[in-house]
Parts: C-alpha cells; sequence; structure tokens
C-alpha cells in the first residue's frame, strides 16, 4: 500500500513537469517568455521539488521509527548492547 502511494506521487509529480514543462515552451515559443526565465523556473522548481523531498523523507523516517518503537522491535543499537553484553 505504501509502495502504492509512492508510485501515485512519483507519477503524479512526473505528469505534472512534463505539463509545466510543455506549457513554459509554449510561452517560449508564443514570446510570452524568454528563454532563460523559463530555465530559471525549471530550475527553482526543481530545487523546491528537492528540499520537498528531504523535508518528507525525514517525516517519513520519523514515523517508521516511531511505529516500530511502539512495537517494540529491537533496534541495531539493542542488538549491539545485547552481543556486547554476552561477550562480557
Amino acid at each position: 500500500m505504501l509502495k502504492d502511494l509512492i508510485y501515485i506521487g512519483l507519477g503524479g509529480a512526473l505528469l505534472a513537469k512534463e505539463k509545466v514543462e510543455e506549457e513554459l515552451n509554449e510561452l517560449v515559443e508564443k514570446g510570452k517568455l524568454n528563454k532563460k526565465d523559463a530555465q530559471d523556473f525549471i530550475d527553482k522548481a526543481k530545487v523546491k521539488g528537492e528540499d520537498e523531498e528531504k523535508e518528507f523523507k525525514a517525516h517519513l523516517k520519523e514515523v517508521i521509527k516511531e511505529t516500530l518503537e511502539e512495537m517494540g522491535v529491537a533496534t541495531k543499537e539493542d542488538i549491539q548492547t545485547l552481543l556486547k553484553e554476552m561477550k562480557k
């Protein structure tokens, strides 16, 4: 389910990106926007998308961590601590 949601989100983002690029190219062809401004817009949108992706990943990681803690799943650190104690 989560994988499907991620794929849907990525697919939607790619479709939106393509549509925006098409619209910008049409504006450039009609002379309503110069090529540099169109490229600047695309570059800014790309940076914003990358920033939002980082924020989403950080939030998702925190949600997963909280869920695993609630479930009582042992972390890598928990296992390492137990292994150290067993070696003593």
